[in-house]
């Protein structure tokens, strides 16, 4: 995340500037507001709608190959520097969990683009 400028950084360290951080999966969800019998408001993240499987791979996306050990978390240390970037994965490929994604070696997953092409074999 190093394209993020300095300033962006710290407004997400700021309690209540927004209520995800920008490397969050839900940063761009919108958020409800319910509110209870005794008026009380719950603020609540609306479900994520997902577009197709073609246009969240994009021409960018790289296969990779699932090699016995591997783990979401590990690949997204590996493609994009940040272990928390395991749901970047995780919505790019056709799968209900994301354990599936590396449940069996040998499956080829797609790895989408992050703010440019992957970081390819990087290791941390």
């Amino acid at each position: 995340m190093a394209d993020i400028e300095p300033y962006e950084n710290a407004l997400d360290a700021i309690p209540g500037a927004h209520p995800y951080p920008r490397t969050s999966r839900y940063h761009d969800a919108e958020i409800g507001i319910h509110r209870q019998a005794d008026g009380t408001e719950v603020r609540y993240a609306k479900p994520r709608l997902l577009p197709p499987l073609d246009e969240r791979q994009g021409p960018e996306a790289h296969p990779h190959t699932v090699g016995a050990g591997e783990r979401p978390d590990l690949l997204a240390q590996r493609y994009f520097g940040d272990p928390a970037q395991w749901w970047q994965i995780a919505d790019a490929n056709p799968v209900l969990d994301p354990r599936e994604l590396t449940d069996e070696a040998g499956r080829v997953i797609g790895i989408p683009s992050l703010g440019g092409l992957p970081r390819g074999d990087r290791r941390v």
